[in-house]
């Protein structure tokens, strides 16, 4: 198999300096950093180009010997809906064509890997530009999000939908988080199984660790009687932070003597307004559930460590990081029954998966997990277990593997030529 040292990564409509939780970043921001610089300590030269966002961005930030963020102009240099970038695609293609020139004294780029739609249309041109292979991973679909629509949301537009499928027919390789998900590659896309690599992502096993569990909740200004429950993410129906709100009111109308504290970390993400704080107050729950902003890795290993329960009601979810991580941390999680969760949490051995999302239920498992803390306690137990299975490591090499599938498929294609 060919030797793949150096790689291109587009990460165009959220940079993967971004803080998890808020505008659009999540957990492709932390897949593209910790993928990069996992490939770079294996010795892959990988840049990351992203479109910079702020009039102060410098033109290239290092996140590790051999691994770069560069920052290309396209547009005004400040945030826009992601909406607008397919607008910007030709322009994006353009800047990091100049951008790659000006590096060509570093080599070849082996391969291209665009991450999200609107990568993977800039990174179709790139990759005919370049006469390299592009490797293409998903991220979320259109056709898988429009069947899952909730009321008040907007269904993705076909220019999503015709460019998703204009990637799949053109990648040499695309990645799917699941087996779930490159199911739905197929189906819904028509993609060619074989040229799917399945590939779950990972967690920082260093950041996220059960350690310091006892002294967690004081810390964190939370009771040692209190039943703690987080949930970390962007705050968007799609995400699903008002169903835990809706289910802690039923929780502890049908419960009082439940000392319940929801904590929620995360930011309004995207056109949609989810008034979170306006649901909170009027439910009469000001006193039980808490609004936090985003908080860094190391801050919100900490937050899931003095949770009883990490709850992730997610509507879609390709893999869901924040559940791998929870558990990662010692702490059971309860989520939704939806794309790759079933793969990060395994159900009655780390936490629980709830068919759909009825608030009713869902306050229902959580009242289980509250009355049964010896089991909760079990499943946190092997939550750490189950974590460990998933590192970074592990999920660089065998992405590593698949770009050299794909530097030996434009091989052979260039020899038959």
């Amino acid at each position: 198999m060919p030797q793949v040292n150096r790689v291109a990564m587009l990460s165009l409509h959220t940079s993967p300096l971004e803080q998890p939780g808020s505008g659009d970043a999540g957990g492709m921001n932390v897949y593209v950093r910790s993928v990069a610089v996992q490939m770079a300590r294996m010795g892959v030269q990988v840049d990351i180009f992203t479109r910079a966002s702020a009039p102060d961005q410098p033109p290239a930030v290092e996140i590790a010997p051999g691994a770069t963020v560069r920052h290309i102009t396209a547009g005004p240099r400040r945030r826009l809906p992601k909406e607008l970038l397919p607008g910007l695609a030709d322009e994006l293609a353009e800047g990091i064509s100049a951008a790659a020139r000006g590096l060509r004294e570093q080599g070849r780029y082996d391969v291209l890997h665009s991450h999200y739609w609107v990568s993977g249309i800039a990174g179709l041109s790139l990759a005919r530009q370049w006469d390299v292979p592009l490797v293409h991973t998903m991220h979320t679909m259109a056709r898988v999000k429009n069947v899952q629509l909730q009321p008040g949301e907007r269904a993705e537009p076909e220019v999503r939908i015709q460019g998703e499928q204009d990637i799949v027919d053109s990648a040499a390789r695309l990645i799917a988080n699941t087996t779930t998900e490159a199911s739905e590659l197929a189906t819904w896309y028509g993609a060619d199984e074989s040229a799917i690599d399945v590939v779950a992502p990972g967690v920082d096993l260093d950041v996220f660790s059960p350690g310091g569990r006892a002294l967690a909740k004081p810390l964190h200004g939370i009771r040692r009687d209190e039943f703690h429950v987080v949930f970390a993410g962007r705050i968007q129906r799609m995400k699903g932070p008002q169903v835990l709100v809706e289910a802690a009111a039923r929780l502890r109308a049908a419960r009082p003597d439940i000392p319940l504290r929801i904590s929620i970390l995360g930011a309004p993400s995207g056109s949609e307004v989810l008034d979170l704080e306006a649901a909170v107050a009027s439910l009469g729950l000001e006193g039980t559930v808490q609004l936090r902003p985003p908080i860094a890795a190391a801050g919100l290993a900490g937050w899931f460590r003095s949770a009883d329960v990490v709850a992730v009601p997610s509507y879609s979810e390709s893999f869901g990081l924040v559940a791998l991580e929870a558990q990662a941390c010692g702490t059971p999680v309860i989520a939704a029954d939806v794309g790759g969760l079933p793969k990060a949490v395994s159900s009655g051995r780390t936490g629980i998966l709830v068919q759909g999302h009825d608030p009713a239920r869902w306050a229902a498992e959580l009242e289980t997990l509250y009355d049964h803390s010896s089991w909760r306690a079990e499943l946190g137990r092997s939550a750490a277990v189950h974590a460990r299975a998933f590192g970074w490591q592990r999920t660089a090499m065998l992405t590593t593997q698949g770009y050299r599938r794909a530097a030996e498929q434009s091989s052979a294609q260039a020899v038959r030529h």
